[in-house]
């Protein structure tokens, strides 16, 4: 055996050309198997980079498409539930004229629920009342009373047990074959709960339009704090009367996981979200066997979390990498000597820019570097540039989205649905952004308070809806008497507030005038009856650069009982010597 070794090592060392490829082979099996390593690293980091960030996008996208389905009903719900006409009748449901003015307030609400329906049940009794899309119930709204030995009643002592807010709960009709999503939302006062109402949303549309939308490798589905399975384009994998379920009994999104480390991952990602710790996060977990990446976000007003479930594999499609590796081999296999330089200028620094340009796109940049080459790397960099713009493009839709929901929230939470123009909140914020532009040494600005001169004979002569059509027509008069950049809007009930700068005592008082003016001169004509004349009083005060809005409110707000005093329709200054008067008059 020796003497064979030591001939094969002759035949070895006498050919120069025998030695040159086995030290090529040899070096290009030690440069082979680290640039191996490093060139599938490179490709995993930009797939996993590149999937992570598209997660988050999608489950953006999905949770702001998701919330749109459902924001409009519960910001509905929610604002039904600090009506004064419902919560006067929760606390006094005996008194007829209160049960009249908050059945009518819920049979307003019906028209502009989506489903044309609401319920609403009394806590101090239990009386659920109901009307449906068909106005079926009119008139007998009073449909039975819930109790709390009666099962299909667990939903409503849930929902009170979980405080003021807004949940939702996914319940199924066997009599209408139709599921639906009920909105429920707790009215309080005091700290002390009065009911829940709300309305239902159909479960089969929100699928439909939200969930069920086909994209290649992407999943959506909503669950609720439990992992309970809410809306999935299987209908079979939908967890009904979630409320009321023991947690074992439920479908949750744990079931489908195959190990116990994802599902803590998983219940980690909910937990912090839900803690309002992050948007968006996303991980890689095992599900029927298969790697996804898993995008998770909160639905902070409905009590849902999206989850999307992304097939990597099948939305970036890794053959693109194939023909970089047959060029790595190449490369090495004609010219050791030149490989490595080769290597780095053609390969790795272009890659390196690659993963910068992917940096980049994590930062928010999407303008990332083109390689004009026309090689592998040329197109795979071309590819990415176009995919980079294609995320961009995602990324400003969805954020015009965004700008756009974010701006008819506030629109709801702003303005005043009955006149169109501010409401207490919307002033206060108006009135800021002015204090804020006149800064703390700017001139001080003029405040009016304004109420309407025994506005209770209007509702009572001709009705609450004349009523409304008086504010309104008001409101629309008031604004053509100011000028832009004056701030006003109704501050509650019949009593408007109008902040004005850059003027005098006298002008204040002229200003006053017209107003009065504009309100009261003409009479206001309702609906085809006889035209009604209305008068007003206005009290009126400075409001300096650093006051309180309290202290001036105060002083407007004892300017206005002075002018009640001295006989209505009148103005009056905070600094005008004092009218007698006994108290203040409607």
């Amino acid at each position: 055996m020796s003497a064979r070794w030591r001939a094969l090592r002759g035949r070895v060392t006498a050919s120069l050309k025998t030695r040159l490829l086995l030290v090529t082979l040899a070096v290009f099996v030690v440069v082979s198997v680290p640039a191996y390593v490093a060139f599938e690293w490179i490709v995993r980091s930009t797939v996993v980079k590149l999937g992570t960030l598209f997660a988050e996008k999608q489950i953006l996208f999905d949770r702001y498409r998701g919330l749109e389905a459902l924001m409009r009903e519960v910001s509905l719900a929610e604002t039904l539930t600090r009506s004064p006409a419902v919560t006067e009748w929760a606390l006094d449901e005996a008194a007829p004229d209160k049960a009249a003015r908050g059945i009518a307030e819920l049979e307003r609400y019906r028209q502009s629920f989506q489903d044309h329906s609401y319920f609403f049940v009394v806590h101090a009794s239990g009386n659920y009342y109901f009307n449906d899309r068909d106005g079926a119930y009119t008139g007998h709204q009073l449909r039975y009373a819930v109790k709390a030995d009666n099962p299909r009643d667990g939903w409503y002592f849930t929902t009170v047990a979980e405080g003021p807010g807004c949940r939702l709960n996914v319940d199924r009709d066997d009599n209408l074959a139709v599921t639906k999503v009920w909105i429920n939302c707790v009215i309080a006062a005091d700290g002390r709960v009065l009911g829940v109402l709300g309305t239902g949303v159909d479960l089969t549309a929100f699928i439909r339009e939200v969930v069920d939308i086909p994209q290649v490798g992407v999943q959506s589905m909503f669950v609720d704090r439990a992992g309970a399975i809410q809306a999935h384009r299987d209908p079979r994998m939908v967890d009904f009367h979630s409320l009321t379920k023991d947690t074992k009994a439920k479908k949750t999104i744990y079931a489908l996981v195959d190990r116990d480390s994802d599902r803590a991952e998983l219940a980690g990602m909910m937990q912090r979200l839900g803690q309002g710790h992050k948007a968006v996060e996303s991980s890689f977990i095992r599900i029927g066997g298969k790697e996804y990446l898993v995008g998770v976000g909160w639905l902070d007003r409905v009590g849902w979390f999206n989850v999307t479930l992304m097939d990597i594999d099948a939305i970036i499609d890794r053959e693109l990498f194939a023909p970089i590796a047959a060029l790595l081999a190449l490369i090495a296999a004609a010219a050791l000597a030149l490989m490595m330089l080769f290597f780095r200028r053609v390969v790795l620094d272009r890659l390196d820019r690659l993963e910068g340009g992917i940096r980049r796109m994590e930062a928010g940049d999407f303008a990332v570097p083109v390689d004009r080459g026309h090689d592998e790397i040329g197109r795979l960099s071309r590819a990415f540039a176009r995919m980079a713009a294609k995320v961009g493009d995602h990324t400003g839709r969805l954020e015009a989205i965004v700008a756009e929901r974010t701006a008819q929230l506030r629109r709801l939470a702003e303005v005043d649905p009955l006149t169109g123009i501010y409401n207490r909140r919307g002033v206060l914020v108006a009135l800021d952004d002015l204090r804020r532009v006149a800064g703390r040494g700017g001139p001080s600005l003029g405040l009016m308070l304004i109420d309407f001169d025994l506005f209770k004979t209007i509702n009572d002569a001709h009705g609450h809806h004349a009523g409304d059509l008086v504010l309104s027509e008001a409101a629309r008069r008031l604004r053509a008497a100011l000028r832009p950049g004056d701030v006003y809007g109704r501050w509650g009930g019949d009593e408007f507030i109008v902040v004005v700068r850059d003027r005098t005592d006298s002008e204040l008082h002229a200003l006053g005038d017209a107003v009065l003016a504009a309100i009261g001169d003409a009479p206001m004509t309702l609906d085809g009856e006889m035209p009604v004349r209305v008068s007003i009083s206005i009290g009126v005060c400075r409001l300096g650069a650093g006051e309180a809005l309290d202290v001036a409110l105060a002083r407007a707000d004892a300017a206005l009982y002075a002018a009640k005093r001295a006989g209505r329709r009148t103005v009056v200054h905070d600094h005008d010597p004092p009218r007698d008067g006994g108290a203040r008059l409607p």
